[in-house]
């Protein structure tokens, strides 16, 4: 065991030189790449991962898990070329190589290669890096948005609770399709979300008073505030009973609610690349623009870096404030 520790350490310092026979052999296996996937816990991560590798490894024409060892940052580059050959913006390029190089590191830290092919290859520049892509809606339009459903209906009643949960508390959609009845909690006498993020990371976020209202309006016309274990938010069809209860699926959230209300009033071919994303964008920028704290919207939003809040604040940006409605002839 100490042999193979000792040898691994050689490996790892030795750079831009082939293995020897003996060296190789020293190698541990190379774990079929489903153990790495196994690892990342968030399903649209894993299902853009996947198809990132995949494309890799018909480029590379890697037909098994050993031909890893033999990747070489030239590889890298000529697939990168190819990537910027075939149309990909550079976000998409960026993504791709980032899952390569996370397969690169979970197989080094199993001592399956020595090193990471990936560094050192040079990815594209983040193009508009000072302001995310995601639309913003104006406080007026996020009016509009959180009106649109009939007050008097089941449906209508359950449809404004969810866009006020999104737009007053920036959360994800899948996010808000795993929050349960128990989720809502008191915590210093202040009612709370307990929201299950990504990486399984729990926070806790107190409920505006307008969706607290809203929600509590659903739930009683909706008789499931007993139902602790149940999903706060599901369908208003074959729910009548506990065993029945289901989770609102994250893709009926767009379609049938934030695209249909958006439809609606209008919103959907006014703003360009609408979506479910646009209402946590819309959040975070108006928390930004009313003077809340940035390092207190990242942990709102659980951004792992201030940098990608950063993209939501647009109080430098105001259109109102431009030169433009300064020049008078």
């Amino acid at each position: 065991m100490s042999r193979k520790k000792n040898s691994s350490r050689a490996l790892i310092s030795t750079k831009a030189r082939a293995l020897s026979a003996k060296e190789f052999l020293d190698l541990a296996d190379v774990p079929p790449e489903i153990e790495w996937f196994a690892n990342i816990t968030n399903p649209q991560t894993r299902r853009a991962y996947q198809n990132d590798l995949k494309d890799f490894m018909r480029f590379a024409r890697i037909s098994n898990p050993e031909v890893f060892r033999v990747v070489t940052r030239a590889h890298l580059i000529a697939w990168r070329k190819d990537l910027e050959g075939r149309g990909c913006d550079g976000s998409t390029i960026r993504r791709k190589l980032s899952a390569v190089s996370s397969l690169f590191a979970y197989l080094c830290e199993r001592n399956a290669v020595v090193h990471n092919p990936v560094k050192g290859v040079k990815r594209p520049k983040v193009t508009n890096a000072n302001e995310g892509l995601t639309p913003a809606l104006s406080d007026e339009q996020a009016r509009m948005l959180l009106d649109a459903p009939a007050g008097n209906t089941l449906k209508g009643k359950r449809d404004r609770a969810i866009l006020a949960t999104l737009l007053y508390h920036g959360l994800r959609r899948e996010e808000l399709c795993r929050l349960r009845v128990r989720d809502l909690q008191q915590r210093e006498g202040v009612l709370h979300f307990r929201v299950h993020g990504k990486g399984d990371k729990t926070r806790y976020i107190p409920v505006g008073l307008k969706a607290q209202r809203l929600i509590t309006e659903y739930l009683d016309e909706a008789k499931h505030k007993e139902d602790l274990d149940g999903p706060l938010f599901r369908p208003v069809k074959n729910n009548i009973t506990k065993v029945l209860a289901k989770h609102l699926h994250p893709a009926s959230v767009y379609q049938n609610i934030v695209k249909h209300y958006g439809a609606m009033v209008g919103i959907n071919a006014d703003v360009h690349g609408f979506c479910v994303h646009a209402l946590r964008a819309t959040a975070a920028t108006n928390a930004l623009a009313h003077n809340a704290d940035i390092a207190k919207v990242q942990e709102w939003l659980e951004h792992a870096n201030i940098a990608t809040t950063r993209l939501y604040d647009r109080r430098q940006s105001r259109p109102e404030e431009s030169p433009t409605f300064k020049v008078e002839y």
